[in-house]
């Protein structure tokens, strides 16, 4: 019972920070508890051990992500069963180190393995980053301010050096180590306690408050329509939809106020933001034959610098014997068509940008492998979704006569990503928006734990975002991931504020991800010198 006891007591303590605001101090003990369990199972023989750690990495997946199954059961259900797998496999590798590895260097290898892994789920093709130990603190960015020189794997490192460190003062106390060190030893060991505990919170601390953020604001409308994703088209039309967006528009910044330039600068930017995913009728490079477009573009024609980034179901249509690509669906003899989830720039001259995102969720949005898995999806009669991402990053601008905004959109899922949240920076990004639909996964903890991962994106570029969300939570975050005018969740809302732009590079824009690619080359290392104890050392007693 003590086995399963402390198995418990890990998923509690590593949940509490993903579902309880400024409880992010609780990942720097939370892993002590399932450290304990593998070394009392260790010392006392228990066999199959895996079951122990695969549940612990199951109940804590569950705990906090069992919302995905409101979207998707099938799909809630793989993520929390898939992603334990690998967390076990993981842990799995260091029990495997400690046979071979002598004193603290297996647990060193746990760490460097598992920030390893983190950063190599960022890119992989069927990626699920949600549970990244830096998110801990997503909801106490008062905490993690240093995150704009390492990133959130930064945090992954701060707390499996607590945990370590805790851990192995405790291993100390209970087999009699501590009392054979000397004054020295225990001087140290106890100041390096306190460094890695609380040093990150004064450095935090200390940028906190000594950080201003610049006055160089952009006005900026949100507009919240807070309608329901799985009752769509079936409750209302697009044009309906339209109607409730242009309602909104024009109760933030009505005509009147554009023409006689009431409290503002009638040559100043302005930018406005719909949710993710609000219309299907785009075909890219044929813009006029969308009525949500020409019904935008209208609206905006009397209101010069006015600009209003929208996102869209969007579609390229390609004339070709044959199939173009893997993700290109038939639509009838040598037509093909490629699906995108897109965010279009327009202003009232027509002019259109538009983005494709890149970081596609798995089934839902894309076919991972799709030169094999897109013929198991033609032969299921296509199941799965086919949105086809660009290469790269790209900007809008937000284009007045007196300035041009170059703004990052961010759309849903990519704001998880934070070295890839920084290519918007480095393409000239002044300011950030994000548009999300979270109305899938109802009212759980998924849409608060989403809008917390975007506060860190900000902390990690200084960049300011507006947030829009179809249900809810719309914002704007400042520079230092502070969340200002939350809007209600469920509800209609429009935001009318400003943010501050920013030119500055942080060191993790300008760096990358320093913390994770060291952490992998060290990795690499242990990996090898494992294989060659492997292969020519005796084996060791754990």
């Amino acid at each position: 019972m003590l086995l399963w006891g402390l198995v418990l007591l890990f998923a509690v303590l590593m949940s509490v920070p993903f579902l309880v605001p400024h409880c992010g101090f609780f990942a720097l003990f939370g892993l002590v508890p399932l450290l304990c369990m593998e070394r009392i199972a260790s010392m006392s023989g228990v066999r199959r051990v895996w079951i122990y750690h695969y549940t612990a990495f199951v109940l804590w997946n569950a705990f906090t992500t069992f919302w995905v199954c409101n979207a998707t059961v099938g799909g809630g259900i793989f993520a929390v069963l898939a992603n334990s797998l690998q967390m076990s496999l993981i842990f799995g590798l260091f029990r495997f180190s400690r046979k071979r590895f002598g004193g603290v260097l297996p647990y060193i290898f746990l760490a460097v393995l598992w920030i390893a892994w983190e950063r190599a789920y960022f890119d992989a093709d069927i990626s699920w980053p949600w549970l990244v130990l830096g998110n801990s603190f997503a909801r106490s960015v008062g905490s993690v301010q240093w995150y704009e020189y390492t990133g959130s794997l930064g945090g992954s490192l701060w707390i499996w050096a607590c945990n370590l460190t805790l851990f192995g003062m405790m291993v100390a106390l209970s087999d009699g180590t501590w009392l054979r060190f000397n004054a020295k030893a225990k001087t140290a060991a106890l100041s390096w306690l306190l460094l890695v505990s609380a040093g990150p919170f004064i450095w935090s601390a200390v940028i906190w408050h000594n950080r201003q953020e610049e006055e160089n604001p952009l006005e900026v409308c949100v507009f919240q329509p807070n309608i329901d994703p799985y009752n769509k088209f079936q409750a209302l039309t697009q044009q309906q939809q339209n109607s409730i967006i242009l309602e909104q528009m024009e109760t933030a910044l009505p005509l009147t106020s554009r023409q006689s330039g009431e409290g503002q600068d009638m040559t100043a930017p302005v930018l406005m933001l719909t949710p993710e995913t609000f219309t299907s009728d785009i075909v890219v490079g044929d813009y006029n034959s969308s009525v949500t477009w020409r019904r935008f573009v209208s609206y905006l024609k009397d209101r010069p610098g006015v600009n209003l980034i929208f996102g869209a179901s969007s579609y390229s249509i390609f004339d070709s014997p044959e199939r173009p690509s893997h993700t290109a669906r038939h639509l009838r003899d040598g037509r093909w068509l490629e699906s995108h989830n897109s965010a279009l720039m327009v202003d009232g001259t027509g002019r259109t940008e538009i983005f494709h995102k890149n970081k596609l969720v798995v089934g839902v949005e894309k076919t991972p492998y799709p030169a094999v898995f897109c013929k198991v999806d033609d032969w299921l009669g296509g199941v799965m979704g086919r949105c086809v991402g660009q290469d790269s990053v790209s900007v809008l601008h937000c284009v007045s006569p007196k300035d041009t905004v170059a703004v990052g959109c961010a759309i849903c899922y990519e704001s998880v990503y934070g070295e890839y949240y920084t290519e918007y920076v480095r393409k000239g990004a002044e300011v950030m928006a994000i548009i999300t639909n979270d109305a899938w996964w109802g009212n759980t903890p998924g849409y608060r734990q989403h809008l917390s991962y975007a506060s860190l994106r900000a902390i990690e570029t200084r960049r300011s975002i507006a947030r829009c969300a179809n249900t809810g939570i719309s914002c704007f975050i400042d520079q230092r991931g502070v969340i200002h005018d939350a809007s209600p969740w469920w509800q209609k809302a429009v935001l009318h504020g400003k943010i501050n732009r920013n030119d500055d590079i942080t060191f993790f824009v300008a760096h990358g991800d320093i913390t994770g690619r060291v952490c992998t080359f060290v990795a690499g290392l242990l990996a090898l010198a494992l294989l060659a104890r492997l292969l020519t050392g005796p084996r060791r007693n754990s």
